[in-house]
């Protein structure tokens, strides 16, 4: 029998700069659903990717003096690095500069201006760059872009537009008859309520003040604007063709069965993106999910407020399984959560360390001390009350979080799964507590009741982490080779699955963190922080030179033969370089970051005509040249493959 397909993307990221943990969660809460799917017997799809056209785009790579492709590849690789850190397994990652996006984005105008759908018209409005929005001037918030709270400004130009009234109906109609469309449902009253209750303006679909972007076929002076482009992503990055047949995958996959989102992005993805589809006649997605934002302190994570925090910063500190746990628990179905790494550390305790890790360990030393290499299974034995009450208690546990996680994953509501999965791992530790396997291993009588408590307690610890698995997969799977065991399947949740354990020996999974020692790790680098800044912003530029300044530099490469410390200072090197045909002695401050016997065969820049002068009476006859970060704590000396002589230029 064919497995149960399941179609899940994230809003592809706007490459603008590094995301930070905010735009982060999204990806990791897509990926745990996958994971939950999967490991349920879905053959699932997770794509995601980068959005990398648009005026912002454009503006921040001339600041930088970079084209625009050079830009977003730049931030297109750091999110991937990102996502990798974060143990993200998509199965796509598209971007919006692919060839192939493009030319079905193109097509897809072309087909809806050749059907009516699309017309030229001008516009003039309220424009945010950052958003890439127009508004008018009731959307605004005390002057401010509605979305973002930055500043709007007059705009106007020729611009192609999308009719939404005509399918405004049936947009309604499919909203009403689908309740599951719009999810949490406080979003749905919000789409139908706020925006469908009132004809909708048409759209604007092109853009003349920018070039950065896919052309419009038929009037190249245009390009398209970001929401055909970007939301088109999630058909043609599976395979969709405007003008012919599409790709087997996009017959298997589509329709999506959840688009994830940020709340802030839902009318863009409920409303325009369901018309866009309409007017191409394609189906509909099965359901657009808005999930809450990722708040410190309580506010909005924002770069001119200061207040961002990064997913790498948080991964140093904590460690990945412990920031994506943290956010999966703490991030609630439909209100937003608050991250502080005051917050992050408490969880880390109170849930990794104490329940599930100090479970595992205590259970596994437990095992290794009363019963050595012996296996752990049940045996027949006669308990007391108190044995057998509890035992009862822990077994009750297993089968309510397995029946409740299923429910709450199923909705998407993966904080509440975790919890139940958590709640049965507390119960085990209750466990231990109630019959004393410490008392228990004193009594020879009691010798299968012990075996039968940890037996009970590694069912439990299997059971909890394969519930916890598409959200700590690492951890997971460090148990697993712990327990020896491949029943990790939901269709192994039944208590009793494994026969026997033979265990291994399990380094800590989660070390316990001393809160005030992480503030101060993490206040100190925030200092190193500020004096890089400090150090850049007070080290201007230089002074501009002519091409004739830069001329009279003599720059070489130089092959290193031999090194030696100075004989008077610490900070020095001396070195032998051959420059092709001449060897120069040159003195050198890099010890700090170089031995001298790891510089020998290096080839390097030298500076040729450099007036000799002696350092601490060693005479040196050029400069090497090096590369340093603003607090020179790293420095690497500037090499080539190139040979000794050759011009450097």
């Amino acid at each position: 029998m064919e497995n149960k397909k399941f179609y899940l993307t994230t809003a592809i990221a706007y490459t603008s700069s590094k995301p930070h943990i905010g735009n982060v969660y999204e990806a990791i809460l897509a990926d745990a659903i996958v994971r939950y799917k999967k490991k349920d017997g879905y053959d699932t799809f997770f794509m995601t990717g980068t959005d990398e056209h648009g005026q912002k785009i454009q503006q921040k790579a001339e600041a930088l003096g970079i084209t625009p492709k050079q830009h977003v590849d730049n931030v297109s690789n750091e999110i991937k690095a990102t996502d990798k850190l974060m143990n993200i397994e998509y199965d796509k990652f598209i971007r919006t500069t692919d060839d192939y996006h493009m030319a079905e984005v193109a097509d897809a105008f072309e087909k809806l201006y050749k059907k009516g759908d699309i017309y030229k018209g001008a516009y003039k409005g309220l424009y945010c760059v950052a958003c890439e929005s127009y508004f008018t001037e009731k959307d605004l918030v005390d002057g401010k872009c509605p979305d973002c709270g930055g500043p709007v400004e007059e705009a106007s130009e020729e611009a192609y537009f999308l009719k939404l009234t005509p399918y405004q109906p049936r947009l309604i109609e499919h909203i009403k008859k689908h309740p599951e469309f719009i999810q949490p449902e406080s979003r749905k009253n919000e789409m139908l309520n706020n925006f469908l209750a009132n004809p909708l303006p048409d759209l604007c679909v092109s853009r003349t003040s920018y070039t950065w972007g896919i052309p419009v076929k038929f009037d190249k002076k245009h390009v398209t604007y970001v929401w055909i482009d970007a939301l088109m992503n999630y058909i043609t990055g599976i395979g969709y063709h405007v003008n012919k047949d599409s790709e087997p995958e996009f017959k298997k996959y589509w329709p999506a069965d959840v688009h994830l989102i940020g709340k802030d992005i839902l009318r863009f993805h409920t409303i325009y993106w369901p018309i866009i589809l309409m007017a191409l006649g394609v189906e509909l997605p099965k359901q657009v999910f808005g999930h809450p934002w990722v708040l410190t302190n309580h506010n909005k994570m924002s770069k001119s407020k200061g207040n961002v925090i990064y997913a790498d910063d948080l991964v140093a500190q904590f460690g990945v399984d412990a920031v994506r746990y943290y956010c999966l628990h703490e991030i609630p179905f439909a209100a937003d959560g608050n991250l502080t790494y005051e917050l992050v550390c408490e969880r880390t305790n109170s849930d990794l360390a104490n329940t599930y890790g100090n479970l595992v360990s205590r259970t596994i030393a437990m095992c290794k001390k009363y019963f050595g290499d012996e296996a752990i299974c049940k045996a027949d034995t006669v308990y007391n009350e108190n044995e057998e009450n509890a035992e009862h208690a822990l077994l009750s546990a297993i089968d309510e979080a397995c029946k409740k996680y299923h429910i709450l994953m199923d909705e998407f509501k993966v904080a509440d799964g975790l919890e139940e999965a958590m709640k049965m791992l507390r119960a085990a530790n209750k466990y231990i507590d109630e019959t004393a396997p410490w008392v228990l291993a004193k009594d020879e009588s009691k010798k299968a009741v012990l075996k039968n408590v940890l037996y009970n307690l590694l069912e439990a610890i299997r059971i909890g982490s394969v519930l916890l698995e598409p959200a700590i997969p690492a951890s997971a799977k460090k148990v697993y080779e712990a327990l020896h065991t491949q029943h990790i399947s939901f269709s192994d949740l039944q208590f009793g699955k494994m026969e026997s354990y033979n265990v291994s020996s399990i380094d800590v999974l989660f070390q316990r963190l001393d809160v005030n020692k992480v503030m101060e790790d993490v206040l100190k680098k925030e200092e190193a922080k500020k004096e890089v800044t400090a150090k850049v912003s007070s080290n201007p530029q230089k002074p501009e030179i002519t091409i004739d300044d830069f001329d009279k530099l003599d720059l070489v490469m130089g092959e290193i033969i031999s090194a030696e410390k100075h004989p008077k200072a610490d900070k020095l090197l001396v070195f032998k370089v051959n420059i092709g045909g001449e060897v120069r002695q040159i003195v050198s401050g890099i010890a700090k970051w170089y031995k001298p016997e790891d510089t020998i065969g290096k080839k390097v820049v030298v500076v040729r005509n450099l007036k000799p002068v002696k350092l601490r009476g060693v005479e040196s006859q050029g400069m090497l040249l090096c590369a340093s970060d603003a607090l020179d704590e790293n420095l690497e000396l500037v090499t080539s493959n190139l040979n000794p002589g050759d011009i450097v230029r």
